[in-house]
């Protein structure tokens, strides 16, 4: 818990304060002035022809220096190399397919099959065997809203 704090128990300083010295404001910058020694020039640590150009040259030459050294690291460093051989999803034959899905613990969405190529038709008519009247019906099935009419 706190102490309780009362302003009139602390004693006050002297009323009034002394004012500074005779002239002291009148001395303060010079003494100052006194105290700061100008810095001794200082050595160019930049070679001669180096001061010797323009700032706006200089700047140049920095951003050439700057680029030329990405440039030759990107031209040295070792290549990704590509995989070996890149295999079509025709390929790979339906059972391994099968295999793998239902195997791994991820699942295939609509929006993974939305985000697909062009498709082959002739692949999707193997497994579509729906006559015309069970795909009427599914689609009156579905919801319409009449915005979209």
């Amino acid at each position: 818990m706190k102490t309780p704090f009362h302003l009139d128990e602390h004693p006050r300083r002297p009323q009034p304060l002394a004012g500074p010295p005779a002239g002291y404001f009148d001395r303060l910058p010079m003494q100052i002035m006194a105290r700061v020694q100008p810095s001794a020039p200082r050595e160019s640590t930049a070679p001669g022809w180096l001061t010797a150009l323009s700032m706006p040259l200089r700047t140049a030459l920095a951003s050439v220096v700057v680029l030329g050294g990405f440039t030759v690291s990107f031209l040295l460093s070792p290549t990704a190399t590509a995989p070996a051989k890149a295999v079509a999803l025709a390929q790979v034959p339906e059972t391994e397919m099968v295999q793998y899905l239902l195997a791994s613990d991820t699942r295939v969405s609509l929006t993974d099959l939305a985000d697909l190529a062009a498709t082959d038709r002739a692949l999707t008519n193997t497994y579509l065997q729906a006559s015309p009247n069970e795909l009427q019906d599914a689609l009156d099935a579905q919801p319409t809203d009449e915005i979209y009419l």
